[in-house]
This record gives C-alpha cells, structure tokens and sequence, in this order.
C-alpha cells in the first residue's frame, strides 16, 4: 500500500489507499511593531510552511493586558504554544513536521 503526503499552507493531506484524512493547525502569531523577535517569528513560520494569522496587539487593550511582555506569541489551534523566542525544534513537534 502507498502512503502520499501534500502539504500546502497550513494544511496537511494524507492518502492510503482509499483513506484519506485532512488536519488543518490554525496557526495564530500575536505581534507588535518593532518586535524583531516577532519578525524572527514570522520567518521561521514561513520555513515550515505556515501562512499564520497575525494579529498586533496594540489593537486590543485586552490584548496588551494579557500579552504585554510576551511577544511574540504563538498559538497552535487556539492553544498558547510559544511565548518570547521561538524554539525551532519545539515549533516543527507542534506543526507535526
């Protein structure tokens, strides 16, 4: 039996034989201007694959209060993940790569 792998973006399908299963990760960056940590961020996302949703924080006084110091943050499928510098080897484990 083969087993195909397509990856795009944010989502991943695998075949084998008749089966076929999709898994989408909703991946959300939570930046601010002038981090550089967060563009730091943005680009390891980008090595894997990953179109994140971005959202500056600076928008949502809810936002600042809760994430303040923290950025960049990143949240696989609505879970915190990631908080400061990001660990690529972490990052990959929770992206499934």
């Amino acid at each position: 039996m083969t087993t195909k792998a397509y990856q795009s973006d944010n989502l991943t399908v695998k075949q084998s034989g008749r089966e076929s299963l999709a898994t989408m990760k909703l991946v959300v960056l939570y930046t601010r201007q002038g981090c550089h940590l967060c563009d730091d961020a943005l680009a390891l996302l980008a090595q894997f694959g990953v179109r994140p949703e971005v959202v500056d924080i600076d928008s949502d006084p809810l936002l600042v209060e809760q994430f303040h110091l923290w950025v960049p943050v990143i949240a696989i499928d609505g879970k915190v993940r990631f908080r400061g510098q990001i660990n690529e080897t972490l990052l990959a484990r929770e992206l499934g790569r």
